[in-house]
């Protein structure tokens, strides 16, 4: 599965030919575990069968895209939680808006890094993640790139200094160079939407494990993913996520290896969604301590899975409920109204302002005040109770 080497990702040690310059290195390999087949063919077989119907029910609500949206932006607050920091996930739809009401810190950074890798993940094709360059672009490193386009830091030049000044400074357009570094920041910001941000080829060993080859990891990784590719589903996924901790894989990325345990079920077929694995992990009871046996591995990972389809199915109620509600107010609505826009809102966000609504149904606020009085018992919960920032939600 992982295809030829790309020139993004250098080739691991252990990967070397014989015939190579470098001496040859025997490849290692991560050990399958044995599986008592027999004993957990029905725990197997009764969550194949959970999962298939919460998907069936998912695409018969029509509300699949609503749903994920909202589970994406969720599963990106709880990776966060999981990791030991707290983020709101009101600060996260803002800044996914570009609506930040401050400035945003660095805990809300990641989870927007966690919630792109997310999209990125469930816009491409199902094996697309499970592959090098797949890798690579969940973690924010494009394809070809080599050297990250940082400007440097220096002085202010001195305003007499001709030299100092680029040729056009002077010209007749004062804005040319205002203009020229405006250009280079939205190139350098299209990249990084398209998962092209390259990381610097020395790292301080204050941050990265100098030990550590992360390109034999991500072998040894892909490996497991292509060996277990006849396994049932949920067994193969097990398996690679306890591989992923085992080999301690992106330790700054933490929430990565629960989004490939989704991509593996997803390619495998069993959903066409990414189920909430961080959340059902959260709510569940198991906590790896490395001392488990594989039965044990496999029995965690099918309660996280369980926890995950249960949390699925009360959010799905909540929408399907709240829809059923707004739309009674929708149907006498003109056919020119952005009220059904406005419902569609609440269905595809956690929360929702009024500012927020007005930038995404391009209508003015207090427009949007008046839908929401429209809606009337309808509306959703009030989650907050400051008359500066008010939300509303589904709950």
């Amino acid at each position: 599965m992982a295809g030829s080497w790309p020139s993004s990702r250098p080739r691991s040690k252990f990967a070397t030919h014989p015939f190579d310059d470098e001496p040859f290195l025997a490849p290692r390999t991560y050990d399958l575990p044995e599986l008592p087949w027999e004993s957990i063919a029905g725990r197997l077989e009764a969550s194949t069968i959970r999962m298939l119907r919460f998907d069936a029910r998912l695409e018969a609500s029509g509300l699949a895209a609503g749903w994920q949206s909202r589970c994406d932006m969720s599963e990106a607050v709880r990776a966060l939680l999981l990791d030991g920091h707290l983020v709101d996930v009101g600060d996260l739809v803002l800044h996914d808006a570009g609506m930040d009401v401050r400035h945003p810190t660095h805990e809300l950074t990641r989870a927007a890094a966690a919630l792109r890798a997310q999209r990125t993940a469930l816009a491409r094709k199902a094996p697309w993640p499970l592959s090098i360059d797949g890798l690579a672009a969940l973690r924010g490193i494009g394809p070809g790139a080599d050297e990250p386009s940082v400007r440097a830091k220096s002085k202010r030049p001195d305003p007499e200094d001709d030299e100092a000044y680029p040729p056009y400074a002077n010209d007749a357009d004062p804005w040319k160079a205002h203009l020229a570094e405006i250009d280079a920041l939205l190139d350098r910001t299209s990249k990084v939407l398209a998962g092209e941000t390259p990381l610097r080829k020395s790292r301080s060993h204050l941050v990265y494990d100098p030990d550590q080859d992360e390109a034999e990891a991500e072998d040894l990784w892909l490996d497991v993913v292509q060996r277990t590719s006849s396994w049932p589903a949920i067994a193969a996924a097990a398996v690679a996520w306890n591989a992923w901790l085992d080999l301690s894989l992106y330790t700054r990325l933490p929430w990565l290896g629960l989004i490939m345990a989704a991509a593996i079920l997803r390619a495998r077929g069993l959903t066409a969604r990414l189920l909430p694995l961080a959340t059902g992990f959260k709510q569940s009871k198991f906590r790896p301590q490395g001392r488990e046996g594989a039965l044990e591995k496999l029995e965690g990972f099918c309660q996280v899975l369980e926890e995950a389809l249960s949390i699925a199915h009360k959010d799905l109620d909540r929408l399907i409920l709240a829809r059923e509600l707004m739309s009674r107010v929708t149907k006498e609505c003109c056919s020119n109204s952005k009220l059904p826009g406005l419902v569609d809102l609440f269905l595809s966000r956690p929360l929702v302002t009024v500012p927020l609504g007005a930038k995404l149904l391009k209508v003015t606020p207090k427009a949007v005040d008046l839908m929401m009085a429209q809606l009337g018992g309808a509306l959703p919960r009030e989650l907050t109770g400051r008359t500066p920032y008010r939300a509303w939600g589904i709950v």
